[in-house]
């Protein structure tokens, strides 16, 4: 069996409400496979984010266990959010280059990577606007771009396309598996859209009502590209829905 580029062991969460524990994950275990693309799919509030945010790093507080494959730490991986989370104050070139900048890289060598990547979203005439000025879909870009410009080797996304209209969804989605299929990190996402994970996932994790477990993990065996409307997509579609909705 391949080993795990992040593995978790036992991982339970707890929130204080109104001074009470509340549980909110109970006991998980998942390990991911380098290179694959994971998405977690359960019912509204389970805490898909929360596992995220602990496998990222970014959630401190939980018992269990978080590991790494040999030789991987924080600076290897990147996140993506819902809310874009570009800075307003810099410029399209500058979030984007954030990241780089304590890598210890030259300023030409910086310009290059950060070009490199507007050019890859169609961004490169907007490196000087704000994202004030920049549609929702040209800012996830911009959050994209950024999240690839320090090459992680896992990439977290929590719902990051859930804050656009459809068809831009869809746009974004093609373009992010063209870049996964072409760079192959791993990536870790969350989404609400059963059908989007469908779209995009290797592998599906379903969590469980709070307290959320991953009750089951489904292999999505759909040959890429995936074509979205055949009875095979519908029918692991039908069974998604039952898992997460019995």
């Amino acid at each position: 069996m391949m080993p795990g580029i992040i593995t978790l062991k036992n991982v339970t969460k707890y929130f204080e409400e109104h001074g009470r524990k509340l549980l909110v994950l109970d006991n998980n275990n998942l390990s991911i496979r380098p290179g694959e693309f994971f998405v977690l799919v359960g019912p509204s509030g389970s805490g898909k984010s929360t596992i995220l945010r602990i496998m990222s790093g970014l959630e401190k507080s939980y018992k269990g266990e978080v590991q790494l494959a040999p030789g991987l730490t924080q600076t290897d991986m990147s996140f993506v959010f819902q809310q874009f989370g570009l800075f307003p104050w810099l410029t399209v070139y500058e979030n984007v280059e954030l990241g780089l900048l304590s890598q210890g890289l030259s300023a030409r060598v910086r310009q290059d990577i950060v070009m490199r990547e507007l050019r890859q979203f169609g961004l490169e005439k907007f490196a000087k606007s704000y994202p004030k000025g920049l549609s929702g879909g040209m800012r996830q870009r911009v959050g994209i771009a950024r999240a690839l410009a320090t090459e992680p080797k896992i990439i977290f996304m929590d719902e990051p396309f859930s804050e656009l209209d459809s068809f831009t969804a869809e746009e974004l989605r093609q373009e992010l598996l063209q870049i996964w299929q072409a760079r192959k990190p791993t990536i870790i996402m969350v989404t609400h859209i059963v059908a989007e994970a469908l779209e995009l996932a290797d592998r599906i994790g379903v969590l469980s009502p709070r307290p959320a477990r991953i009750e089951k993990i489904v292999v999505n065996k759909l040959p890429r590209p995936r074509a979205l409307r055949s009875k095979e997509f519908f029918a692991l579609e039908d069974e998604l829905y039952k898992l997460i909705r019995p």
